[in-house]
């Protein structure tokens, strides 16, 4: 268990720094940055067989159930004091929102965690590390002989547990472990559900935007991304808005995610047919893992009123119907007063011969 002081452990540490760093319950891939005097600083880093750190950003190994493989990593103290470190190999899996957790250092893996030993026999060691030293431990990743085929991730996790006044502060530093067994792949995402709904000003018809909340899950063996489509057509297939592009972080097999986007630029055509586009891919750059995945799709309709034109057409049909209202009750008007007054020269006329009648006698 070689340990490398002073100016080469410096060295190291400098080339380690920039994998994966997490605090308390959870981790996430990278590392600590310099700190302050007195603060606690970890870093990780994969070593190649010459005991040098290299630019993997991940340990990925591809073995037949039964098989083993080893591998070295850098453990660093990049604080300004003595640190009692924890070395774990658990197992992964993602968050409701996609990120990248590892299981808390005090949880026992059930998964790729307990396929890993270090030097002392198990899944964990223990030790201590002055500052700016680093060191080299051994491990062994033991694929079971029943191992299922697929992907199964986990990480490397190192831990410091800072203590506190009320509470400590655990701090983890980790690197993913992607173990491939070979076998029947099955690579697969699904869109679980896809629903939108449109916000924007009523005043405003074609600045509106699209919120869409759409879930993936990986129902296959294989951890996938994948390059994110969001399209918008309203009547007639026309389209609404510009494609817009994304992506979602690798999901690992047998987890879910929930994820929200935002389609901007989406006018009130009242019809609006949002779809998504998921082509998932294998996130690695090693060629033999990379898989061909048939592309998902999903879409819904969304309802988006166009309330300035609706507002404009009331009004118009408002001042249509009193007009026509009115036009109507001066016509009515007009009747009943040509027949008040056809009443009253008939009236007239009546009575100018009722009283000619009534003098002719009198001039006889």
């Amino acid at each position: 268990m070689p340990r490398i002081r002073h100016a080469l452990g410096a060295v190291l540490l400098v080339l380690a720094i920039g994998v994966f760093p997490f605090a308390s319950g959870s981790a996430a891939l990278a590392d600590d940055a310099t700190p302050p005097p007195g603060d606690v600083g970890v870093a990780t880093r994969p070593a190649g067989p010459d005991g040098r750190p290299d630019n993997r950003a991940r340990f990925s190994y591809t073995a037949d159930p039964g098989q083993s493989v080893t591998d070295q990593v850098y453990v660093g103290n990049t604080g300004t004091e003595r640190q009692d470190f924890t070395v774990v190999a658990t197992d992964a899996l993602n968050g409701p929102d996609g990120a990248f957790n590892l299981l808390p250092t005090a949880e026992t893996p059930s998964g790729l965690g307990s396929w890993v030993t270090f030097e002392n026999g198990q899944n964990r060691i223990q030790f201590s590390l002055e500052p700016q030293e680093v060191r080299l431990l051994t491990f062994a990743v033991a694929f079971p002989a029943d191992a299922t085929p697929g992907d199964h991730v986990g990480g490397i996790v190192a831990s410091v547990v800072q203590e506190g006044q009320q509470v400590n502060l655990d701090r983890r530093v980790a690197t993913a472990v992607f173990a491939r067994v070979s076998g029947d792949l099955q690579p697969r995402l699904t869109l679980a559900s896809f629903d939108a709904t449109f916000q924007g000003d009523w005043w405003n018809l074609f600045g509106g935007t699209l919120k869409v909340l759409y879930t993936v899950n990986n129902p296959g063996n294989v951890a996938l991304a994948a390059n994110l489509t969001m399209s918008t057509a309203t009547w007639f297939g026309i389209p609404a808005a510009g494609d817009q592009g994304g992506s979602t972080p690798v999901l690992l097999p047998g987890n879910s995610a929930t994820y929200e986007f935002d389609i901007n630029g989406v006018g009130q055509w009242g019809y609006l047919n949002p779809s998504a586009r998921l082509q998932p891919f294998a996130d690695t750059t090693d060629v033999s893992q990379q898989v061909l995945v048939t592309p998902v799709s999903r879409d819904t309709v969304v309802v988006a009123l166009p309330w300035t034109l609706l507002i404009a057409a009331a009004v118009v049909t408002a001042i249509v119907l009193l007009l026509r209202w009115r036009r109507r009750r001066d016509e009515a008007r007009a009747q009943e007063w040509i027949a008040y007054t056809e009443q009253q020269a008939a009236a007239a006329a009546e009575a100018k011969v009722r009283a000619v009648a009534a003098a002719a006698p009198a001039d006889s």
